[in-house]
């Protein structure tokens, strides 16, 4: 098994081959020193060469592979009108391009093919997405009009190992933030002094706590990872929360978090807001595509 460093390190090298210790140093987030002790760490061990991985690091790489994808797209996007009436959100265009193809993109760039996507309003208009992406598989969600997104989530329980797990109204600008291989099981975050949003506080390396607003904290993205057995246990306890009193009220987030924060270990994976960006409003549409102004 790699450690958290070899694995940085390792993986950057397979995305960026030959590249430069000062290159890798700043793609890892780590010290020139650190760069070069680790190299010499995986070099030894026959997983790199000449900068670039070998047979043998693919191979030590590989448990590390994220499998597959669940994409949740059944909601409304209410905050959205009048855009949605007509249009499921993700499917909405913005800049001319449909707002869930650029985390298809990206999640079909690092090689996933493996992917679900979960659908409840308008569902048949998800249909398009299969001449650009035949290897999706459609999911129904019956109740996403009557429960929460935990729904969504419960609908595709049986895919939740090594997978992202995403929010289908998200605006990458940066691919990246979708990588091939993932260590251990993450949220996206970004560092801020002070967020009235979904948040994220961290104790001891580990996310302790998720809330509405907060002060020194991590401003939450809906892209997370589930390793093997965070996700089988995710699958189980998703289960149990939704067929308990209340439980179709919550938010899929919070069976981890709030129900069961003693059974998982949850990093914050870094950004940056110009990394990745979330429409909730007509007005926050308005702000990245003009057109819709215009249309007003």
């Amino acid at each position: 098994m790699l450690t958290k460093k070899q694995f940085d390190l390792l993986s950057e090298m397979e995305h960026s081959p030959a590249s430069t210790q000062r290159a890798l140093a700043k793609k890892a987030g780590m010290s020139l020193g650190a760069v070069n002790k680790i190299s010499n760490e995986l070099i030894s061990l026959g997983y790199c060469e000449n900068g670039n991985v070998t047979k043998a690091g693919l191979d030590a790489l590989e448990p590390y592979r994220v499998k597959r994808a669940v994409i949740m797209a059944a909601g409304f996007g209410s905050r959205l009108v009048p855009v949605t009436l007509n249009t499921p959100k993700p499917l909405v265009r913005v800049n001319g391009k449909r707002i869930i193809d650029s985390l298809l993109d990206a999640i079909v760039g690092v090689g996933i093919t493996e992917i679900y996507l979960v659908r409840g309003y308008l569902s048949e208009q998800f249909d398009q997405l299969l001449a650009k992406y035949p290897t999706i598989k459609l999911i129904e969600n019956p109740f996403y009009n009557e429960a929460n997104n935990i729904s969504s989530v419960m609908c595709a329980r049986s895919h939740l190992q090594n997978t992202y797990i995403c929010e289908a109204d998200l605006l990458l600008y940066n691919h990246d933030l979708i990588k091939k291989y993932q260590y251990s099981t993450n949220y996206l975050g970004v560092p801020v002094e002070k967020t009235d949003d979904w948040c994220f506080t961290c104790k001891n390396g580990y996310i302790s706590k998720m809330s509405i607003g907060g002060v020194n904290c991590f401003h939450m993205f809906g892209i997370s990872y589930w390793n093997d057995a965070d996700g089988a246990r995710l699958a189980k306890h998703i289960e149990q929360v939704y067929d308990s009193p209340g439980g179709k009220e919550r938010y899929w987030d919070q069976v981890a978090f709030d129900y069961f924060p003693d059974q998982y270990k949850i990093t914050v994976r870094e950004c940056t807001f110009d990394d990745i960006a979330e429409i909730d409003t007509y007005k926050e549409l308005c702000k990245i595509d003009p057109a819709y102004c215009v249309r007003g």
